[in-house]
């Protein structure tokens, strides 16, 4: 019997697959990139070409040695990651790796996760595309050059451990000169008025005031506005002409990754980073009762906003079939990508578009069925016909004023059936009005309010500037973010991105002495480049020569004379105990005022900036710890304390006098080894783990909080904490035995865990 090995990168895709395959198939997974640039030096042979150092991940040796045997075991061996870049550089890595033991390599792709889609391109192999796979090398080799060379002299200069990126620096120096634009702004005074206003027939409506004396109402304080009012007291409000038309609005195209991202963000609150996560689950398969594991949209990498003919025809016959055939267009929609889109796959579907949210609302997590609503949603309103609205403008004199009222009326819903507008998209009523008719005011509003400065980007709208700038790839909005917040060069206030005080030094350094490199044109004509190579246009060395001749003199002159700013930035406050200035510096723990009188005056604090950007000192209280013993060095208390990344350990409070410490233990006995216990650590991210303390000789750690067992049915030596959609459970970590602890104790049946995976 023939031997067919499928390589994808997901172990998620190899479940759903292997439902479609007979049993000449094997599917195995990559578990995404099995390669990279070594982590403990640059990896590129400048003199040679760029010739990039390639090494096997550390933690993924063991699958490369399970994908080699594999491939020797098989006849053909069909590399399926990811439509994408990406997905092309990893197939390459994973080809040069397996050559020798395979005999046959052919590269295939799908947009989708179906029977038809998989057995389409086993039907119609190819081989692989160079172009992409340059292009990838590329950018990953660009990403290299600057990261680790710009990236130690931001050590030098500010603080241990911060990093530069190609694009992430100039996504900064967005977020830093909006929040200066802020800091600059001057509000001004204005006084916007509005009359409430009655017919002869319902409803009540309001118009805005929007000429004086024929010139643009301006009204800049408050005696202005007493004035106005008095001025109009006891005047009539007479429509002068009312202006009647029909309107259609047609829906908005599918979706591609970023209006994905930012619909999302506006309307479910979801970051980037979240949203692709839970579209990566949704794309590679999620469990849905008897249809069992389904794949539930395309992929969701793509700038395309192109529908394959089929699924626009099974959209048709569902629309005509739900809403009625008058919701079809009177012709097909094929919405036309902008410029530069890649075009190698489709816009983000539905798989199957009978598949109702409402039908799979049951099996899904709540994050998930949200996701799938809008993904759907968007779809099918992108293939309906548009909507039609009586739209009414009405001008109504007062004296020596000029007001207008504007009103809509919804003559046909057309895609908002499926994709409804949000509240403050929806125009107001007005009663039939007719000129020359006189209008009863019921109340003349005025209110005070000053101009507004720039609104900070949220995640939407960075999102949106990024693409509509053309600075890196959608594919790349969700890490460019994350690694901002991950460097604390970015926090979160209200959903917006305020630039931290190491955010704002680190791109003044980058804007100072990479001026070039910082410059939003220059970034999108870099990524122009990087496209020409995807498509064959251009040679990916030769990219590389043109940015070094320009990079490499840049990088020896800021080598010279980039400034140190480890003895802290001027603060402009005066310390409270000593009245010498006070500095930022940044730590750790992140930034911080510190005396410049050290070490005779050893005063610090924490600071905020106020909304003129001013820095302020901020009391820090003193934190409460919990008493669990005696220091076995010095008798003190011993109190439970949590480190910086998040994760709880046992210190002494005679500190720094006696610096004993512990790690805090679950006590749970260490499964594998035996001799020692499972503690909390965290990584350098603030994720919590456990692990067993006698690492490295044993180095047993997992996810889940240990929970002293043993598990009454299968005898496991310890259970687990797993958050599920019922609220937080214990239940038994081997795969299979399905146990879950009730609130009796009792034996329970339950869905069964997921098989807990070791970290190292």
């Amino acid at each position: 019997m023939t031997r067919q090995l499928i390589i994808v990168e997901s172990p998620a895709k190899v479940k759903t697959i292997k439902k479609f395959l007979g049993p000449s198939y094997t599917v195995q997974a990559s578990v995404g990139h099995v390669r990279d640039l070594p982590a403990s030096s640059l990896g590129v042979d400048e003199s040679h070409d760029f010739a990039p150092h390639y090494e096997i991940i550390d933690k993924k040796k063991d699958v490369v040695s399970a994908l080699r045997a594999a491939a020797a075991r098989a006849d053909t061996v069909y590399l399926a990651p990811d439509p994408d870049r990406e997905g092309e550089a990893i197939a390459w890595h994973v080809a040069e790796l397996i050559r020798d033991k395979a005999k046959d390599i052919k590269r295939i792709q799908f947009n989708e996760i179906t029977e038809r889609a998989v057995r389409e391109a086993l039907a119609h192999p190819r081989g692989l595309n160079a172009h992409l796979v340059d292009a990838q090398q590329a950018r990953r080799v660009l990403d290299r050059l600057v990261g680790y060379k710009i990236s130690p002299l931001l050590w030098k200069t500010i603080k241990r451990g911060i990093s530069a990126g190609r694009v992430q620096s100039v996504a900064l120096r967005l977020i830093v000169e909006r929040e200066a634009e802020r800091e600059a702004f001057v509000p001004e005074e204005y006084w916007p008025f509005h009359a409430v206003l009655a017919a002869d027939e319902p409803p009540v409506f309001r118009a805005e005031l929007t000429k004086i004396s024929g010139k643009k109402a301006l009204v800049r304080n408050a005696g202005d506005a007493e004035a106005l009012e008095s001025a109009l007291a006891g005047k009539p409000f007479t429509v002068e002409k009312v202006e009647e038309k029909e309107r259609e609005r047609a829906p908005q195209p599918p979706f591609i990754t970023s209006t994905l991202q930012q619909a999302a963000n506006q309307r479910l609150s979801y970051g980037a980073k979240r949203t692709m996560s839970i579209a990566q689950r949704l794309y590679e398969g999620v469990e849905l009762g008897d249809r069992g594991l389904t794949a539930l949209i395309t992929y969701m990498r793509t700038d395309s906003t192109r529908i394959a003919d089929e699924a626009r025809a099974a959209a048709k016959s569902f629309i005509a079939e739900k809403f009625g055939k008058e919701y079809l267009p009177a012709r097909a929609r094929i919405y036309k990508a902008r410029g530069g889109a890649q075009d190698a796959h489709e816009a983000i579907r539905p798989v199957d578009v009978t598949l109702t949210p409402d039908m799979v609302r049951e099996w899904l997590p709540p994050e998930q069925y949200n996701l799938y609503s809008l993904i759907w949603s968007r779809f099918v309103a992108s293939q309906m016909a548009s909507a039609r609205f009586h739209d009414t403008t009405a001008s109504i004199a007062c004296a020596h004023t000029l007001w207008q009222a504007k009103g809509e009326r919804l003559l046909f819903a057309g895609h908002l059936a499926a994709w409804p507008r949000g509240r403050e998209e929806g125009g107001a009523l007005l009663p039939p009005l007719a000129p020359g008719q006189t209008l009863r005011l019921e109340k003349l509003e005025k209110e005070q309010k000053f101009t507004q400065p720039p609104a900070r980007y949220s995640e939407a709208s960075l999102v949106k500037a990024l693409e509509e700038l053309g600075i890196g790839r959608p594919s790349t909005y969700a890490a460019i973010i994350s690694t901002l917040q991950d460097r604390d060069y970015v926090r979160l206030d209200a959903r917006r991105f305020v630039p931290t005080d190491l955010g704002r030094v680190v791109c003044a350094q980058l804007v100072e002495h990479f001026g070039r490199l910082m410059d939003v044109g220059f970034t999108a004509h870099m990524e122009e480049g990087l496209d020409k190579v995807a498509e064959g246009g251009e040679n990916w060395v030769d990219l590389l020569r043109a940015f070094a001749a320009d990079f490499n003199p840049t990088l020896d002159a800021a080598a010279k004379n980039m400034r140190s700013v480890k003895a802290g930035l001027p603060a402009d406050i005066a310390c409270p105990q000593c009245g010498k200035p006070l500095v930022i510096k940044f730590g750790k723990a992140g930034a911080f005022l510190a005396c410049t009188g050290y070490p005779q005056c050893r005063y610090t604090s924490n600071f905020a900036r106020n909304e003129d950007g001013k820095v302020e000192a901020v009391a820090q209280e003193k934190p409460q710890y919990e008493k669990v013993g005696q220091c076995p060095r010095c008798g003190r208390d011993l109190v439970i304390k949590t480190s910086r990344t998040g994760s709880r350990f046992i210190a002494c409070t005679g500190y720094p006098d006696c610096d004993y410490a512990a790690p805090f233990s679950t006590g749970v006995a260490c499964p594998r080894c035996g001799k020692g216990s499972l503690v909390e650590k965290s990584t350098r991210r603030g994720k919590v783990f456990f692990s067993c303390d006698q690492y490295p000789q044993c180095d047993f750690a997992l996810w889940d909080r240990p929970v002293p067992g043993p598990c009454p049915r299968c005898g496991s030596p310890y259970l687990v904490e797993k958050k599920r959609r019922d609220g937080v459970k214990v239940l038994c970590p081997v795969k299979g035995c399905g146990f879950v602890r009730d609130d009796d104790d009792e034996d329970a049946e339950g869905a069964g865990a997921e098989g807990t995976h070791g970290l190292r």
